[in-house]
Order: C-alpha cells, then structure tokens, then sequence
C-alpha cells in the first residue's frame, strides 16, 4: 500500500498511485504543536493512528472500536445508503451555525459580488512562481466547511464552492468531507470567510447527496458530494444570488491551466495555486503544487475565471486518490457521466425534511457515536 499524509491508496498496475513521480518524503509526525498527522478532510483521524487501530480490532474486537470511536464525530445520520441522500432536519443545522457563531467568528455583510459577464473568458493565467500554494484573497463563492465538534467547538476541517443550480442553493466538496461511515450531521458553510468573519452568512445543508459507491467502499472514483443548502436560523434567500457561483464542466480535457484553492484548517484565509490539471487515470486528475494541507479537501479546481468575478468552470474538488494527495500533489475524482448524474439527482429531488415528533437524537434520526458498533 501507499501510504500519504492523508490518506492510502493502492499501488498497482493501474497507475492508481503516481509512481513515476517517485514517492514523497514521508511527513513529520507529530507535526507543530504536536498535533497528529490526519487526511486533508478527517479531522481527529491519525492515519497511523486508524492503521494501528485496525490491526488491534482483529486481536481484540470491540476493544479497538471504543478507542477508534471515541476521536470521530459524536453523532452520524445513516441517510439512505442505497441512494447515497440524507435530508438533514433543520434544528441539527441551525444548531452547528449557533455554535460556530458561540466561538471566534461573527456574521458581518461583505462587498456586493459583481454580476457575471457573458463574454468569454481566457484559460487561467500561467503557472504560478514559485511552484507552491500561497495566501490569497478569498473568493465570495469558496468558502469553508465547518464541523463543530463534541463540545462545540467551531473547527472548518474541509473547503466548499457555490455551483450554479436550477434552484440556486447548491455547493460541492468532497464526500469524505460529509460521509464517514455516515453522514455528518454538524456541517455549516461559511463562503468568503476571513479573518473571523462570514461576509455572506452561515449556510447549512437541508441535503446530501454521495454517490451509493462512496458509502459502500469509499472508491475514491466518487469522492464526489453536493449539498443543498439555506442560511441557518432563517428562511428564504438563494445563496447563489448572495455569493454568485461556478459553473460545472464535466469531460473537461486534461493538460489546461488550472487554478485550486483550498482553506488551511489553521487559518481563516485561503491559499491557492496556479497549474495544469493533468490525467492521473482514466477517472482521476492530478495537480503538481506542494502546500494543500490537511482542510483544503473539497476546495474547487477551477479554469476560465471570470477576473471581473473570480468565478470559473470547476472541473473537479480536492479528493479523489488518497482522500486528496499528499503534500507535494492533490488530487480529484474525474468529473464525468457519473458526477454528472449525482449533479442531476441532487438538484431534481426534494431538499427539505420536517423534524420527527420527539426530542434528543431520536427525533433527529442521528446515531450517537459513543457506543461500540458491532
């Protein structure tokens, strides 16, 4: 097996692993601060940490599991996995966008975003120098996705980006930023933010929707999510009309300019970088930039921006190939028929669910996470 900073990956005769590139360094862990070595959108995940747990749980059962389940998210929706949909109560949503708010983060209105012009646009500019991802100014459309943790803490452990939609609520980012042996439940969208500030309001999912292959075997062909969303505590409003959005391409070829942008989990600005979104195989692009570290998983691919609007056509979003890449490349699902298809069904079906009677995790449809599972 391969092995990276976020993630593992088969290496075989496919070319599902880059080989030819050599591989990376191994990185240090612990890292700063001693915090553990994660995968770019699994926050509290150890990779070394999961790897080890796994080869207990053969020797000793339920054991492993109570200690694998006591750093993952308390509580996960099942959702439908034979579709690959969860529709998400409202009361969990508005909750999480409280306890974001309860931390070092405050709603402040943000510059109107220009309207999008209809001429066309170039490829995105060359290749940035030096070859690494930087700080940038942050983007109205991208934004980063929280997930408040047990005690509520707010923590954006992955990035997302506004798409263009019929109903104009929708915004994609990686599946294993929202399914991880269940749906996320505690999920809130900050786009543009910086700086503590959410300049176009906190937005969270009324649905899900992965593909069914995600959910049962994680294929990192379909690390692929999109999320209908509406702004927590109150009705109405589109966030497309509030941040604008990218506009998907699917089938798009390999070999063009590309820019991708991801948000750091220690930072509240975005960094981002300029190069050639390459074929890795036949279902994955790859992008030679070191600097994408662990939250920038979901952050959008894009090409042909717009400079009056700093919107493009997105062409994939980091994840794929070991949950992302590692820290001299990232990686995205191709997007094609497939992703074009979970695009059609997230956008056809309903997006709202009325809460059951009842109160606690039961009214809810959540499953708490502190029990083993058998």
């Amino acid at each position: 097996m391969a092995t990276s900073e976020r993630g593992t990956a088969p290496a075989d005769s496919a070319g599902r692993a880059d080989e030819s590139a050599g591989a990376p360094a191994a990185p240090d862990c612990p890292g700063p601060g001693g915090l553990p070595c994660t995968g770019r959108g699994r926050p509290g995940v150890p990779l070394r940490t999961t790897l080890a747990l796994g080869v207990v749980a053969i020797v000793v059962g339920s054991t492993a599991l109570v200690l694998s389940s006591s750093s993952r998210d308390p509580y996960l929706a099942a959702g439908d996995p034979a579709t690959g949909t969860y529709l998400a109560p409202s009361v969990e949503g508005d909750r999480a966008a409280a306890a974001v708010l309860a931390g070092p983060y405050v709603e402040r209105p943000g510059p109107l975003v220009p309207a999008r012009s209809n001429r066309a646009t170039a490829a995105t500019s060359s290749v940035s120098r030096p070859l690494m991802a930087a700080p940038t100014e942050p983007a109205p459309a991208v934004g980063a996705l929280f997930s408040p943790d047990e005690d509520g803490s707010p923590v954006h452990h992955c990035t997302a980006s506004v798409v263009h939609s019929p109903a104009g609520d929708l915004v994609v980012t990686a599946a294993h930023c929202v399914h991880d042996d269940g749906f996320r439940t505690r999920l809130v969208f900050a786009p543009g933010l910086h700086d503590g500030v959410a300049p176009y309001g906190l937005w969270v999912p009324s649905r899900i929707d992965v593909d069914p292959r995600w959910i049962s075997s994680r294929d990192p062909d379909h690390d692929v999510a999109f999320l209908r969303v509406r702004r927590a505590g109150r009705g109405g409003g589109r966030i497309e009309d509030v941040t604008g959005a990218e506009r998907l391409r699917f089938d798009a070829p390999p070999g063009r300019p590309a820019q991708l942008t991801g948000y750091p989990e220690d930072r509240d600005r975005p960094v981002s970088c300029r190069h050639t979104a390459d074929l890795q195989s036949a279902t994955q692009l790859r992008f030679a930039c070191p600097g994408f570290p662990n939250g920038t998983s979901g952050g959008p691919m894009l090409t042909d921006l717009d400079p009056a609007t700093g919107t493009g056509s997105l062409i994939g979003v980091i994840g794929g190939l070991d949950e992302g890449g590692d820290d001299l490349v990232s990686y995205s699902s191709r997007f094609g028929a497939e992703v074009a298809a979970l695009y059609r069904r997230a956008t056809a079906g309903p997006a709202t669910k009325a809460a059951r009677p009842g109160s606690g995790t039961e009214a809810l449809g959540l499953t708490p996470r502190a029990a083993p599972r058998s």
